[in-house]
């Protein structure tokens, strides 16, 4: 919306300045981290009087869980208005891929919400049907996808771009949008499995959302790309304004989630993180990217679908607990040693991942 200060612009006073993606993404980060600090203690207090015994703990997860008992939930929704709040003022309204993330976060966050509400309300652990969860996030994911193709360059319409491989490119037809579909799809699920510890999914989110902050922008510039020899998809730089905003609202959020947590992320948050990293991956042409610098989210996800598939053949365990982050607890090592190991992982494949940019 600040945007169109710029219009009032003569090309050298301080209106100008809001012509400028990067000065504008700073606003953002500004106006989302303030939001948060000063609408997060008053948001718990209402989630605390509201859901009563606060989100439901599971008997049979790690026992030092059990004292997390009465912590409210559904704290997702301060990062989702704070992200939302950042993005209205300070992004391009015009830009199909800024109103594309939104849209995406923006629904499975309400699908989360549906889901964690369920769960206060009854008071136990089940929320929204699994089956109904995924039948309207791939109806979500699906319109996403084929949005986003709608707006690509027509030479990387239904497109799959390879990193490192300059200039490769798959066709994949009518199967781009199934293909979009189910990394949005995963990445937001991905992130929901990994939201089991106090602070362990927001910070590896937002080192995520950074990185694909700074492709957005780079594949977003035409410059950039050539000197880089990465694919140019006009308007994609505009999605920092919304990334930024995502990193303010969600060191807000981390204030009151820091250990012990004061609220959880519930289902509201990690769903629409995680659907939001899909997002901008298929915005940007970065799928595959998407899987290295989400590496943390997709190991997660795995440990998951290996304990169930072993379990149900064999009727043993691979892990001694899934996600992966249980195993470790059930191991004996302490929750901030997993938080802070699995942030350094996170930073990691990060720096991998911002290196595909350059390694060709």
């Amino acid at each position: 919306m600040l945007y169109w200060l710029a219009a009032l612009s003569d090309g050298g006073d301080f209106f100008n300045l809001f012509r400028y993606i990067t000065f504008r993404a700073g606003g953002a980060f500004l106006t989302a981290l303030f939001f948060g600090f000063i609408f997060g203690k008053p948001l718990i207090n209402v989630l605390r009087r509201r859901q009563g015994k606060g989100q439901p703990i599971r008997d049979d997860g790690p026992e030092t869980h059990l004292a997390k008992a009465g912590t409210p939930t559904m704290g997702g929704l301060l990062i989702l208005c704070a992200v939302l709040t950042a993005t209205l003022v300070w992004a391009r309204l015009d830009n199909p891929f800024v109103w594309l993330v939104l849209f995406v976060t923006m629904a499975f966050g309400l699908i989360g919400f549906a889901d964690d509400y369920a769960k206060v309300s009854k008071g136990n652990h089940n929320g929204v049907s699994g089956k109904l969860r995924l039948g309207i996030g791939f109806l979500i994911s699906a319109a996403a996808a084929y949005w986003a193709t709608m707006y690509h360059p027509a030479e990387l319409q239904n497109q799959l771009a390879l990193p490192v491989f300059k200039d490769v490119l798959i066709n994949l037809g009518y199967f781009f949008v199934p293909f979009a579909t189910i990394v949005i799809v995963g990445s937001a699920n991905a992130v929901n499995l990994t939201d089991g510890l106090d602070g362990l999914a927001i910070m590896p989110v937002m080192i995520a959302s950074v990185t694909l902050g700074i492709i957005a922008y780079a594949v977003g510039r035409v410059d950039v790309t050539e000197y880089l020899d990465v694919h140019y998809v006009p308007g994609t730089g505009e999605i920092l304004v919304f990334v930024a905003g995502l990193v303010g609202g969600g060191l807000g959020f981390l204030w009151y989630n820091a250990p012990p947590a004061a609220v959880f992320m519930g289902d509201t948050g990690s769903l629409a993180l995680g659907g939001s990293l899909g997002a901008i991956a298929v915005a940007t042409k970065h799928e595959i990217v998407l899987a290295i610098v989400g590496g943390l989210f997709v190991v997660e996800a795995l440990s998951v679908i290996i304990q169930v598939f072993y379990f149900k053949r064999t009727g043993k365990r691979v892990f001694l607990m899934a996600p992966i982050h249980h195993h470790y607890e059930k191991k004996g090592w302490s929750e901030p040693q997993i938080v802070i190991r699995f942030w350094i992982i996170a930073i990691i494949l990060a720096m991998i991942g911002l290196a595909t940019l350059k390694v060709r």
